[in-house]
């Protein structure tokens, strides 16, 4: 799946948001924890070890700057 600007709304970064704290117990890695929602939205699974696909960097930092902001 390529995300588009057009597809990235206040719903969808805020969903995946709320993905990225289920991994807080892992880890309180911001940075992390919002990559492995996006990576998990994006291609279906979470990452293996030696996971190289990308995610959509625009994705990706949308999501980041509003967990952020809602610390």
């Amino acid at each position: 799946m390529t995300s588009t600007p057009e597809l990235i709304g206040p719903e969808l970064i805020a969903s995946l948001v709320a993905a990225s704290h289920e991994f807080d117990a892992s880890g309180k890695d911001p940075e992390r924890n919002c990559w492995l929602a996006v990576h998990r939205h994006v291609h279906g699974v979470l990452p293996s070890e030696y996971d190289i696909r990308e995610v959509p960097e625009e994705l990706y930092l949308a999501v980041l700057a509003q967990r952020r902001h809602n610390a």
